[in-house]
């Protein structure tokens, strides 16, 4: 039997640790294999994109989005079919098998059509502006995205998923795939007029929500920000709250992890009496009854570490068993704020086991992170990660086997199609009662019998992996593993985020330009808001884990060259795309946070922690001029606006501002950083350096002008352009604290 592995990090690894392929499995390839017999071969098979290359040798002649495509259909005068999905996309799975693999489907589509296939992680504004459209036609959205446009671009007609053939579902009855394409092909050879007429005015309705004002109409009053805003928001989402099981409404249930962190900060403020008014739930209990209902339940892998992307049910049972990057950035993240403000170890177990399998499943050898892990493995949805008693009794003693079994719930009949979703749903110490153990021996029998079962779990065939990196999901990872380094004191975590910095600072920039995406040694596809962002983001996180003003210098240079590329100067907020972006039918804008954060909420936290940094007041205002005129609507609608919320936050709160004067290896210093690091403190900004480090002063202004105090480590706090007497012990610094 192997034993437990370390990675290069010193990060345990439970997985790969005899050397074998981490995915196995004809159908685990992201490169298809040029040298093998296809019958077909598309255009595709240039591209990078895992997602894109499964579709290379499709019977469907298929285009990349791009200028051949589109000049094609605009010398043949044909319209466009645009097929949007992602890797790890189950549906998208199962409509390629149907129909883009049929060959008279293919051929009705190559006659009529020019084929373009996308991936929405890789165009996130092609994704945007027609997900936008389809749900203007069909009042609902999701993926895969099907949508009929004119040659220019313009939408005609849209959809989702689309069978091989006309289906019955219910009192439903489905149009298929082919009665579609017959029909818009005779719709837009025999009624042209009227297909203009519905593409014009989709196109008008795109260009309008692209440019929504924003700022403040001239001689408008001021709009106030009182803090009464969060609890608002507070109570909306009290209000959306299940009190049994966690989480907000019914099923399906996501993660929803901005408005947990957004209550964890009303949390804060309700402890220190800045908010009078009585909540509706305490916040707290909200946060904590979501996270370990989530963490006991299949949503999380319970082996292996990391969580799937949501729930089909209320109870977090049975997942849709991808695992998300950023799900797991954002998830490790607040559960670690959470550990800050209880101290309850749980919430920093989950923390590490999300981590070390980002560490050991989803990181590169160059240090970038992976995109996703698929749901199927073998054609099967969740076959890797579900298992029978008898799979368990094979693997484990009599006794481990039955304390792992009644533990987890696994049962004869199981919960998912025969098998079983191993989750929590009673208390160790109860178990451990009823069956004459200490609650010690417990956790000594559960911690060998998970090792060894995640051990047989490793001879199975992986889910494939889309090994893509996203710039800006890599941005949330970052943060993440900076966090942690920082407030867990774990070093090897901030040498993972340090590797991962320098990874995207070194391979997806060119031309001074930030890239989208890597693949197999490519970088391609200038950023996006959010890559600029988000990467900013965790730049300043980094600093403020390592104190390397070189991190510092970098994020605030990509902020400042998102302000050129991507600012709207004339309604404020950014747009998505580049001033140097290709014309599409609209410049799309997103403000509201879904399952990663918008790229304006960011920006506007980014632009607010660097004022706290430099003084820059342009910084602040920029971000204050995007907030103040949306701030009632977010308070009112928080699910939407979970991330931004707590950017009000920061611009609404008393702002600490940490400067630590000092030498990092000597104990004194450190015994400064431990006062402020054990704490959860939202709305603060740290800063370190060596006295006299010119390059540091020089790179973060907040460090300007603070000399030792009596020759020893010393700490300077200041708030609300205030600033306390010098401090150099910690029980001095935890009064201004």
């Amino acid at each position: 039997m192997c034993p437990m592995s370390y990675n290069a990090y010193g990060t345990k690894c439970r997985g790969d640790p005899c050397g074998r392929p981490v995915f196995m499995g004809e159908n685990m390839s992201d490169t298809p294999n040029t040298t093998a017999q296809h019958n077909h071969t598309n255009r595709l098979i240039n591209e990078t994109s895992p997602y894109l290359l499964q579709h290379a040798h499709n019977p469907v002649d298929w285009y990349p989005w791009g200028k051949e495509a589109l000049q094609i259909a605009r010398s043949e005068d044909k319209p466009i079919l645009l097929s949007v999905g992602y890797s790890a996309c189950h549906w998208c799975h199962v409509m390629e098998r149907e129909s883009f693999e049929n060959e008279e489907i293919a051929a009705i589509m190559n006659q009529h059509f020019v084929s373009i296939k996308v991936d929405r992680e890789e165009r996130p504004d092609i994704d945007a502006i027609y997900m936008q459209a389809v749900q203007a036609l069909t009042q609902q959205g999701g993926w895969p995205m099907t949508v009929f446009l004119t040659p220019d671009g313009r939408p005609f007609f849209g959809g989702t998923y689309f069978p091989p053939r006309d289906r019955q579902y219910g009192q439903q009855r489905m149009p298929g795939l082919p009665r579609i394409l017959l029909s818009m092909a005779d719709a837009y050879k025999n009624r042209r007029e009227d297909i203009e007429e519905q593409a014009t005015q989709i196109a008008d309705y795109l260009k309008q929500r692209s440019g929504s004002p924003f700022r403040l109409k001239s001689g408008s009053p001021a709009v106030e920000m009182p803090l009464e805003l969060l609890d608002t928001a507070s109570q909306a989402l009290a209000s959306e709250f299940d009190p049994t099981h966690g989480g907000f409404g019914h099923a399906p249930k996501f993660p929803n992890t901005m408005s947990l962190e957004l209550l964890l900060r009303v949390h804060l403020h309700r402890r220190a009496d800045e908010i009078a008014s009585q909540a509706a739930r305490p916040e707290l209990e909200i946060v904590e009854t979501s996270l370990q209902s989530m963490a006991n339940g299949g949503i999380y892998d319970h082996l292996g570490g990391g969580f799937h992307r949501y729930s089909v049910d209320a109870q977090w049972l049975v997942p849709h068993f991808e695992k998300m990057l950023y799900d797991n950035a954002l998830l490790s993240r607040v559960y670690l704020h959470t550990y800050l403000v209880t101290g309850n170890p749980f919430y920093r177990r989950i923390v590490e086991e999300t981590l070390d399998y980002v560490v050991c499943e989803m990181t590169s050898p160059m240090g970038g992170f992976y995109s996703t892990q698929d749901a199927d493995s073998e054609g099967e949805e969740g076959k890797f990660f579900v298992w029978t008693p008898a799979e368990i009794e094979a693997a484990l003693s009599p006794g481990d086997a039955a304390l792992f079994m009644q533990y987890y719930d696994v049962t004869r009949q199981g919960n998912f199609e025969g098998k079983n979703i191993l989750h929590v749903d009673q208390d160790l110490e109860k178990v451990a009662h009823s069956v004459q153990l200490t609650a010690k021996r417990m956790q000594d029998s559960l911690e060998q019998s998970r090792q060894q079962l995640f051990k047989v779990r490793e001879q199975r065939v992986k889910p494939g992996r889309d090994e893509k990196i996203l710039t800006s999901w890599n941005g949330l990872m970052l943060r993440s593993f900076a966090e942690a380094a920082r407030y867990l004191n774990r070093p090897d975590y901030l040498q993972v985020a340090i590797n991962n910095a320098e990874f995207l600072l070194s391979e997806l920039r060119a031309e001074g330009r930030l890239l989208r995406t890597y693949k197999d040694g490519r970088a391609r596809l200038n950023g996006y808001l959010e890559d600029y962002t988000f990467l900013a983001d965790g730049l300043l996180a980094l600093y403020e884990a390592s104190f390397n003003p070189r991190w510092f210098t970098g994020a605030r240079g990509l902020m400042d060259e998102a302000i050129k590329l991507f600012a709207d100067a004339q309604n404020g907020g950014f747009f998505d795309t580049g001033s140097d972006h290709e014309a599409l039918i609209s410049r799309p804008k997103d403000i509201m946070d879904n399952a990663t954060p918008a790229g304006n909420s960011v920006a506007a936290d980014v632009l607010l922690r660097l004022a706290a940094f430099t003084g820059d007041e342009s910084y602040r205002q920029r971000a204050d001029d995007y907030l103040r005129p949306i701030a009632e609507i977010m308070a009112q609608h928080p699910q939407a606006f979970g991330h931004v919320l707590a950017a009000l936050d920061f611009a609404i709160s008393p702002v600490k501002e940490f400067a630590i004067i000092g030498n990092l290896d000597e104990a004194d210093t450190q015994s400064l950083l431990e006062v402020i690091n054990r704490r959860y403190l939202p709305n603060s900004v740290l800063a370190c350096a060596l006295p006299g480090d010119n390059a540091a002063i020089k790179a973060v202004p907040l460090l300007a002008d603070r000399p030792l105090k009596d020759g020893k480590a010393t700490a300077y706090v200041c708030q609300n352009f205030a600033c306390q007497a010098p401090v150099n012990t910690p029980e001095a610094l935890e009064k201004l604290v």
